[in-house]
């Protein structure tokens, strides 16, 4: 897809701040240091929409990049960053557990799993808490050029069996360096919004 106009448009930190207009949103939830940010800009051919630190869990809000007036992409806020607070972490789970209570239509998710390190305990927790919200995300595995080409389909098939996924739901395998897969991560959002467009109508 070629995108025409995509901004910045706000980081919600508290649950008034949160964008509840009708337009379809695509989320993206990761482990810490996962490459979300580096993703997000390969998906929209920019550089620096989204911002990339060598810091992991930078992100702590719910950033909302606006994608040619007609939908947003959602930067949800990282999981697993040790350093954060007690308090801090709990804030985030709060947010978090709003965005899914009051975002309608419901979004669309895509959980990114590191290819070379696999689904950890963070990415299980995280899965199945999506699960509880009712959302069973799309899971792509990020960094897959790190990953040698006689291993990768060894290491696609131990994450969908460490998350669970059907055989529906393969991971994806993508490189934001490359651009491997990022045409198939585009096919899933077009569907998403072609169904959401039909809920409307």
């Amino acid at each position: 897809m070629k995108v025409k106009q995509a901004r910045f448009v706000l980081s919600a930190v508290r649950h008034q701040d949160l964008v509840l207009d009708s337009r379809p949103q695509i989320a993206f939830v990761g482990r810490s240091n996962v490459g979300k940010s580096s993703l997000l800009n390969r998906l929209v051919g920019r550089k620096a929409l989204a911002k990339i630190s060598s810091s992991p869990g930078k992100t702590r809000a719910v950033n909302y990049f606006d994608i040619d007036s007609s939908f947003y992409f959602v930067d949800l806020p990282g999981f697993g960053y040790a350093k954060a607070a007690k308090t801090e972490r709990q804030a985030w789970a709060d947010l978090m557990d709003t965005y899914f209570r009051t975002t309608q239509p419901p979004p669309r998710v895509i959980q990114l799993v590191d290819a070379k390190v696999g689904a950890t305990p963070l990415d299980v927790q995280a899965i199945e808490y999506l699960r509880a919200q009712g959302c069973e995300p799309k899971v792509v595995a990020t960094k897959i050029d790190r990953v040698p080409r006689s291993k990768r389909q060894g290491q696609l098939n131990s994450i969908s069996q460490t998350l669970s996924l059907s055989d529906a739901n393969v991971p994806t395998p993508c490189s934001s360096k490359s651009g491997e897969g990022v045409k198939e991560i585009w096919k899933g959002i077009y569907a998403f919004l072609r169904e959401s467009a039909e809920m409307v109508n």
